[in-house]
């Protein structure tokens, strides 16, 4: 359908249902899919697409016997830089003890303590259990350490593993600064952003009761801004407030949990082209209410899905299962779902280069154990990923 592969070609055809995020493409649809279609890579990217009975000759022929294909999944929201777990808070809220930020606190304390080997190879362990189940994009934040050495490392570290590193200095306030709020966020802003900056492509702050009010997170996001980062930032998961509004505001690329919305909100988010980064795998964890998915599509809010990664709130690394819950807890239709988890992750990180698979782009890619992306939801837990590949190589399972 539009260009010819090149030298060194891998042609992948017999694919039963290609999912694009092209309308233009397949079905008409957003997700573009395309029944009985072959993919043609080279050079680490996607060359060719189109019906399987035109594919071109290519170097090296894969017969996917029928399986989907989709795009990699884009993971926007996650804190991989972290020591230790919290497997006790988790027992003890599921014992019916309610969920707080509080708990940061200790995993501050064990990051801080661990080596950067620790940390480093704590982070590849995660981001190996990601890319096995289809995420071929991450995000990481800081957001663990709270000190100047501390935030400046994790995001040093974490650059070597993904290009999507985000400085969340402004997580909560560390125990050395109680009481002192506007102290901490001096440091923030001051000499904790100058050690970080160089090694972070975004800033974002905890606007929540418990962390950073309104005021100190827009003090936080501007002082970013100035620094060449651009803004995004958790807001309105443990109650109303202020940091959806502000989000929009300052023209953050995404505000993430977005579990309690006025309607001034989804109408602010729909307006101002904010991605809402839903985070079910939250709302599993803590038993806490899911956010209504719905109401923001028929808003014409643009969604993504992500996990949350962390090891408080949401221990999960799995795209797919967040996926799942997004269609049996949020109301999502699987299509929908899987939009937010690939296309609409990368509307959340501002790329145009990822989660869609058409010529030009990377040829990051899932290949399903199932005739179409519907099984995702439909047999949550089971692991259907039968091969990803990330710019044209095969990385999981590993040859």
């Amino acid at each position: 359908m539009v260009s010819e592969p090149a030298a060194t070609s891998t042609l992948l055809d017999g694919i039963g249902l290609l999912v694009t995020m092209d309308p233009a493409m397949g079905d008409g649809t957003a997700l573009g899919a395309l029944p009985d279609a072959a993919l043609v890579m080279a050079g680490g990217r996607v060359v060719w697409v189109g019906p399987s009975a035109s594919a071109p000759v290519s170097d090296v022929r894969i017969d996917l016997d029928g399986r989907c294909v989709i795009p990699g999944f884009v993971d926007s929201h996650a804190h991989l830089m972290f020591a230790g777990d919290r497997v006790g808070e988790f027992a003890a809220r599921m014992a019916g003890r309610p969920y707080t930020a509080g708990g940061i606190q200790s995993t501050v304390a064990a990051t801080r303590a661990a080596s950067d080997d620790d940390l480093a190879s704590n982070a590849s362990r995660l981001i190996m259990e990601m890319r096995t189940q289809g995420t071929t994009t991450v995000e990481v934040k800081s957001g663990y350490g709270l000190t100047v050495e501390d935030e400046a490392r994790a995001l040093r570290l974490a650059r070597r593993l993904t290009a999507e590193t985000t400085f969340l200095g402004a997580h909560v306030v560390p125990p050395e600064f109680a009481g002192r709020p506007d102290a901490y966020v001096d440091l923030v802003t001051g000499a904790m952003l100058e050690a970080c900056a160089p090694h972070a492509r975004w800033i974002d702050v905890f606007c929540e009761r418990g962390a950073f009010d309104v005021d100190q997170a827009r003090e936080v996001l501007r002082a970013g801004m100035a620094r060449g980062l651009m803004p995004r930032l958790h807001a309105n998961q443990l109650g109303p407030g202020g940091g959806v509004a502000l989000g929009c505001e300052v023209g953050a690329a995404s505000v993430d949990h977005c579990t309690h919305l006025s309607d001034a909100d989804v109408a602010a988010l729909a307006d101002s082209g904010t991605v809402a980064t839903l985070l079910p795998g939250v709302e599993f964890s803590t038993r806490t209410p899911y956010p209504d998915a719905r109401r923001l599509l028929d808003a014409g809010v643009v969604l993504a899905l992500a996990t949350d990664c962390n090891p408080g709130s949401s221990y999960t690394s799995s795209m797919a299962f967040c996926l799942a819950l997004a269609v049996r807890e949020m109301r999502m239709t699987p299509a929908e779902a899987l939009w937010a988890a690939t296309a609409g992750g990368a509307r959340a990180l501002r790329r145009t280069d990822v989660g869609a698979l058409t010529p030009g782009r990377p040829a990051d890619l899932v290949v399903l154990e199932a005739p179409t992306y519907d099984y995702l939801a439909y047999r949550p837990g089971v692991p259907l990923v039968s091969s990803v590949w990330v710019r044209g190589e095969r990385v999981a399972p590993p040859r």
